[in-house]
């Protein structure tokens, strides 16, 4: 049920109500024979038909009650529909993340040959690449969340077009490994910002469906990828990869000028405010802008407010927060193992079956390439059941009428919402995973290129596994900080990417000096052994929260009372 101060309520405009939830905590200044005076003022108003007034909601310190505000303006004025096309339309850049690291894969011994470099060395622009890849979108995230979407989203693909440009150009290693890290800079940043887009948009509700969805047509790169980079380079050499990177990213940044509108709430507010400039796509000076624009007062144009390092670093300030820490660490652990099997695929199959083509080599990652789709829209699906079960059980415990909407409520248990597949996905990710290193000892026993299957088929279901953590933990961050989804998705970015950096670079000295089945089976158990941070996160993350959601509160209010005062 909403929650509001009473306060807040009467001193705000008729306009600003809305059906959300609230939850306050009033000054200490204020005594409780004044809360109840305030209170009964505030019970006789006509802007609240419904209130709940009852002995709980007088505890010391705490001038909250429960009662219904009529809504008149939706969490979004776009229909379904249009949202499913932004989901598409932001999924779509985001796949150049995937697809720039694992196009590249199978063209790695003709580069090596190309540009005469060592294996190692061609295998630190993967390592140079997962670095900037962490990184870069701990810059764009924080920025789009101040700046809006729609400018960094361009910016961000314009350096990613430059990159691919230069690429194609490609003399010796240096400019490799360069020209790598401006290019995942530009392409990663896509991925932040469209979960960014989606958090403007999407209700709790809807999240996990379209969450699993961007992730979910991100991953086709992941599997069409080494496909077409083993064709490219088979025909026209490794810098063919680059040219037709150069040319798609062209387009979408076409259709992002075209059809993306600013969705940041802070400028576009529900997507009633109208739009200027930067923040307006090309198709509505073209036609007719939408009907929401003309039922609202003209509207000056949005300022954007000055970049700082600080925007920056407030994100990162969610690594301390002890529930994000525990789902991070637990995602972070599962990305490295599954990005060490992905990036150690081509040299172990290469040693395993010596007889296999670039070609062949690049149709080996269509396996791992369709768990990660599907193992990214079908969690979505599946997020948005446990989210409607556990929303049914939240409304009966708390006799919480259907018409009542609970966009964004702290008390919502988002996690036994989002991570109660958790425990299922992470015990099938290390069972396949200690299998893969041990398929390898078929083909020792008795060679033949049957028995590639054996390990495909368990990528399958690493891959499939992995990426359905990624999204739990994605949608759960944006629950976490809904008004800042960008930041929030970069800090995961960040986590994943650093500790998988780490993995790529030591995973082929493990596998020379263990071997394929003991280095995959070691990082099985060292799964194993950090999975209690899937039930730390189940039992705790609940209180941690909300913790720092009443933290939060308190210090809003403290800044208001200074202000007051001032």
């Amino acid at each position: 049920m909403d929650r509001i101060s009473s306060d807040a309520v009467r001193d705000a405009p008729e306009s600003s109500a809305r059906t959300t939830p609230w939850t306050s905590r009033a000054p200490a200044l204020v005594d409780k024979s004044e809360k109840q005076d305030q209170m009964e003022k505030f019970s006789n108003t006509s802007n609240c038909p419904s209130i709940d007034i009852s002995p709980s909601n007088l505890e010391a310190g705490s001038t909250s009650c429960s009662f219904t505000v009529p809504s008149e303006s939706p969490y979004h004025i776009f229909t379904r529909r249009k949202k499913w096309v932004l989901v598409y339309l932001v999924s779509l850049a985001g796949m150049f993340s995937p697809l720039s690291s694992n196009i590249y894969f199978p063209a790695i011994n003709t580069i090596s040959q190309d540009l005469k470099a060592s294996s190692s060395l061609i295998a630190l622009t993967i390592t140079v690449y997962m670095i900037v890849q962490g990184i870069a979108p701990s810059f764009w995230g924080p920025w789009s969340d101040t700046c809006g979407r729609r400018l960094i989203f361009c910016f961000t693909i314009g350096i990613y077009i430059f990159a691919n440009l230069a690429l194609s150009f490609t003399i010796n290693m240096p400019m490799l490994l360069v020209l790598r890290g401006i290019q995942a800079a530009g392409s990663a940043a896509t991925i932040s910002i469209g979960t960014g887009v989606i958090a403007d948009i999407a209700m709790p509700s809807e999240r996990g469906g379209f969450i699993g969805t961007n992730s979910g047509i991100r991953m086709i790169g992941q599997a069409l990828g080494p496909v077409l980079g083993g064709i490219l380079n088979s025909v026209w050499g490794f810098r063919s990869i680059f040219w037709l990177l150069f040319a798609m990213s062209v387009l979408v940044l076409l259709l992002v000028l075209t059809v993306l509108p600013e969705t940041h709430r802070a400028i576009a507010g529900n997507g009633s405010v109208p739009l200027h400039g930067i923040h307006k796509p090309w198709i509505h000076f073209l036609t007719s802008p939408p009907n929401g624009w003309s039922n609202t007062p003209t509207t000056p144009k949005a300022k954007t407010p000055p970049l700082s390092f600080k925007k920056v670093l407030t994100p990162l300030t969610h690594l301390f927060e002890k529930d994000i820490l525990a789902l991070l660490s637990w995602g972070a652990l599962i990305y490295t193992v599954w990005s060490m099997i992905t990036s150690s695929t081509t040299t172990v199959l290469k040693a395993e079956f010596p007889s296999l083509t670039p070609l062949q080599l690049g149709l080996c990652f269509l396996p791992n390439g369709l768990g990660c789709v599907l193992g990214s829209i079908l969690t979505g699906r599946l997020m948005d059941h446990t989210y409607r079960r556990a929303e049914t059980h939240f409304r009966a415990q708390h006799n919480i009428p259907p018409n009542i909407k609970l966009n964004d409520d702290k008390n919502f248990p988002y996690e036994r919402a989002r991570l109660s597949p958790m425990p299922y996905l992470s015990l099938v990710f290390m069972i396949a995973t200690a299998l893969y290193g041990a398929s390898y000892e078929f083909n020792h026993s008795r060679p033949a290129i049957a028995y590639l299957g054996v390990p495909l088929v368990l990528q399958f279901f690493v891959a499939y596994t992995a990426t359905a953590v990624f999204g739990i933990n994605s949608a759960m961050m944006v629950d976490c900080f809904p008004t800042g989804g960008a930041g929030a998705a970069a800090v995961n970015n960040l986590a994943r990417c650093s500790l998988g950096a780490v993995g790529v670079s030591v995973i082929q000295p493990m596998i020379d000096a263990l071997g394929v089945r003991t280095a995959f089976v070691v990082l099985a158990a060292v799964v194993l052994g950090c999975s209690p941070l899937v039930w730390v996160e189940w039992w705790y993350g609940e209180g941690w929260r909300l913790e720092r959601e009443d933290r939060k509160e308190k210090e809003a209010e403290e800044r208001g009372l200074e202000e007051i005062e001032k």
